[in-house]
């Protein structure tokens, strides 16, 4: 044998073998402390801008058609938050565009210094503006995505 230790010996010598003796390992982080990652960042930026065309939208149709407009709005929103939910499957998903969404309709329906409302004080705002938040709170508080029966390799219901 050599006078190098680890050469010269079979596999079992080999550096590739675990240590017994070494220290744990730190998990990886997860959450807001994991590492960030560019194409996720760019999902919930690109959600967000969509909640803010989505808020616009249904700030105008809610009032021109009362209540199919609010109908409407709070669909487009509803299907906007939970599908962001299930494309990113993180409460964030959802949260992204609901922030945009948020923001936008809070900026459109407050009051402007004259003292009157962008598009009017009326019942509607309230329940768009109620309506949404009530969605978005329901769709990022979901507890799990649901799955496909498939993707679960189950054959059943």
């Amino acid at each position: 044998m050599s006078g190098n230790p680890g050469q010269g010996r079979g596999r079992a010598g080999s550096s590739h073998a675990p240590r017994r003796n070494a220290p744990p390992r730190e998990p990886e982080p997860t959450g807001f402390a994991a590492r960030p990652n560019p194409a996720r960042i760019a999902a919930y930026s690109g959600l967000a801008v969509l909640g803010v065309l989505v808020g616009i939208a249904g700030a105008l149709v809610q009032p021109a058609w009362f209540p199919g407009g609010l109908i409407i709005a709070l669909a487009a929103a509803a299907g906007l938050f939970y599908g962001g939910r299930i494309l990113t499957r993180t409460q964030i998903g959802a949260l992204a565009p609901a922030g945009g969404w948020f923001i936008t309709v809070f900026l459109l329906l407050s009051g402007r210094p004259e003292g009157d409302y962008v598009f009017g004080d009326e019942l509607g705002l309230v329940l768009f503006m109620l309506g949404g938040t009530a969605v978005a709170v329901m769709c990022a508080t979901t507890s799990k995505v649901p799955q496909s029966a498939i993707r679960n390799g189950r054959s059943g219901t």
